[in-house]
């Protein structure tokens, strides 16, 4: 399994780039950098992309790469999200207000994208891949993902405070090799982490107790860019990684 780093940031400046993730060059997780760092060829290669709930900073390329490829695939880009996550993609982005709805565009029989739900909690297929999704704790409906393809699994914390289903299902995961887990604002920041349902370095540090690593590498994104500085400082004594734009992986 080959991963890619296309975004691992909070939000954006010149040298960060929104959350997304790239799974053998066709499975996107999250779609916050998408059009800023594949070139027109690997967009078109996209099949699937899993996104893990409905802010901004996860579903914002949605719309740009459907305007890209419109024309240059013969099969939609399936996107999978769950059902309050879908009905916010439709009433809010795909609505022909803000944007045109592509999951109709340029037919209903063969469009640029289609929207596939799943129910929070539940296993599905994404071309080769099993996906379990997991509730975490974060504002809007929110999950993390544990994706196998047989023989390796990768996890996907999505957007979450503290939280304790994700690392049951973790601690029962066989062949996990890695964990992309957000931390997102330095300690300074706790009450305004625990309010939006994200980590700090304090939280984080009490999360990983729950969880049995079995030799799987932790990999920090979603790390705010305002806050980078402080907060790489901050988790320098933890056993994880933090995670750079352009890093690759094979897992």
């Amino acid at each position: 399994m080959k991963l890619r780093v296309l975004g691992c940031h909070g939000g954006e400046l010149p040298t960060c780039k929104s959350t997304c993730f790239l799974v053998d060059d066709v499975l996107a997780l999250d779609a916050g950098a998408l059009t800023g760092s594949l070139t027109l060829e690997e967009l078109c290669r996209v099949d699937h992309i899993l996104v893990g709930h409905s802010h901004f900073d996860h579903v914002k390329d949605l719309p740009l790469m459907a305007d890209l490829v419109i024309g240059r695939r013969d099969k939609p880009v399936t996107i999978y999200a769950s059902r309050e996550c879908t009905r916010a993609l439709r009433d809010n982005m795909f609505n022909n207000a803000l944007w045109p709805d592509f999951t109709r565009i340029p037919t209903r029989a063969n469009p640029v994208l289609q929207l596939k739900s799943f129910r929070a909690g539940s296993t599905f297929q994404v071309g080769p891949y099993t996906v379990r999704s997991v509730p975490v704790s974060h504002p809007v409906e929110s999950c993390g993902f544990i994706i196998s393809n047989g023989k390796t699994s990768l996890a996907m914390s999505g957007d979450t405070g503290p939280t304790d289903k994700l690392w049951k299902a973790l601690n029962q995961t066989e062949n996990l090799k890695a964990l992309l887990l957000e931390t997102s604002f330095p300690n300074k920041l706790q009450s305004l982490a625990d309010i939006s349902g994200h980590l700090t370095p304090y939280t984080l540090e009490q999360e990983l107790k729950k969880f049995r690593r079995n030799g799987a590498s932790v990999m920090l994104y979603h790390l705010k860019p305002a806050f980078v500085t402080q907060l790489k400082k901050e988790l320098a004594p933890l056993p994880v990684d933090v995670l750079e734009l352009g890093d690759t992986f094979e897992l």
